[in-house]
């Protein structure tokens, strides 16, 4: 069970936003180590908790939601039925508040549908833009969590997620699959940090070229196999192509360039998903168009990019070397080496037929 989910129990009548900050500090420790809220708890580890003074229980009061931010999120519902909203959520706005943020989507959306039972049936990142989920049945956020799931251990078939990303450079893997690991408990200075590390979790995402800008840039398509905190910026810095806007695995210099063509924002947008209905009904597929502003960089890319080379000095990610190889079909002999006895002796090669179209002799 994770650590977050133990300490509501342990600690029952602590609000979770003060849990949440019991982490965030380190305060809380697994077998003498800081962790995050995500991190597993096994039979025989060693929880340590610092004392935590409950408050006589006060009525709850709904956040404030600003007026702009409910107009906001008003205006970007894509779809509604009576068991599911799908939100074009704008960049900028959290799903959620927390961490000095007094209100969210789904605070937003609870204020102007109080008599509701609304939850999220999965985050975006503040600075992602594009479809969220969110439940208006308890019996549909249990079904789709459930597809998650089954989405988290590498099985994707039932719930299809899709980004476009503008990186750095000249994406040269073609369609290509990343499978790295990535740890999500790191902390730096109090901030989470997500690494590829082979004690990590399984994490697949799979890469698309859309279209290239010269050797400049490259505008993907992303596939998630998986849903790991931070996936495809990572696994893009890892592959050497940084995503275009970010500020935490991004390349400075490269951000800088791409102001120079009106991106002032993280260049990452979820533009589609599709899932089989949990009840029956079908495929359920929705898209997001890409927001005016990522547009406009598109175009100045097209018209300007030309001969420009990227900013910054990424290393050649080793991606493309240890992870990128396509795997081979099940049953299929290993791959040997190939020894010099078995290659055609000249003499050989000289008497072979010419293959068709191919030219006889020496040009004359």
């Amino acid at each position: 069970m994770r650590v977050d989910k133990v300490l509501a129990r342990l600690l029952p009548g602590v609000p979770r936003t003060r849990i949440f900050r019991l982490l965030r500090r380190g305060e809380v420790r697994l077998n003498g180590r800081r962790v995050g809220g995500e991190a597993r708890v096994a039979a025989g580890d060693v929880l340590r908790v610092p004392p935590v003074r409950l408050e006589a229980p006060q009525e709850r009061s709904a956040p404030r939601v600003a007026t702009r931010l409910a107009a906001q999120v008003r205006q970007a519902i894509l779809h509604e039925d009576e068991r599911l909203l799908v939100i074009d959520k704008p960049a900028g706005i959290a799903v959620h508040g927390g961490s000095g943020i007094s209100a969210g989507v789904i605070e937003a959306l609870r204020a102007a549908r109080p008599e509701e039972t609304l939850e999220l049936v999965h985050r975006l990142d503040r600075d992602t833009s594009g479809c969220l989920l969110v439940a208006r049945r308890r019996s549909t956020l249990r079904s789709l969590h459930a597809l998650l799931r089954e989405d988290s251990a590498g099985e994707a078939d039932g719930f299809d997620k899709r980004y476009l990303a503008l990186v750095r450079g000249k994406w040269e893997l073609g369609s290509k699959r990343i499978e790295a690991p990535l740890r999500t408990d790191i902390r730096v200075g109090g901030e989470r940090t997500v690494k590829v590390d082979a004690g990590g979790k399984a994490a697949a995402s799979e890469f698309r070229v859309v279209q290239f800008f010269g050797n400049l840039a490259t505008l993907l398509e992303v596939r998630l196999f998986t849903g790991r905190t931070h996936q495809i910026r990572v696994h893009a810095a890892y592959a050497g192509h940084p995503v275009a806007g970010d500020e935490k695995y991004g390349d400075a210099d490269f951000n800088r360039q791409m102001q120079s063509f009106g991106l002032a924002r993280l260049f990452l947008h979820a533009h589609s998903i599709s899932f089989e209905d949990p009840d029956g009904r079908g495929l359920v597929s929705v898209s997001a168009p890409l927001p005016p502003e990522l547009h406009a960089v598109i175009d100045a890319l097209a018209a300007r990019a030309g001969k420009l080379r990227p900013a910054g000095n990424v290393r050649a990610g080793v991606a493309a070397k240890r992870v990128l190889r396509q795997p081979r079909p099940a049953g299929a002999a290993p791959r040997t080496a190939r020894s010099a006895a078995s290659r055609p002796a000249r003499s050989d090669r000289a008497s072979r037929p010419t293959r068709r179209g191919s030219r006889p002799g020496p040009r004359t």
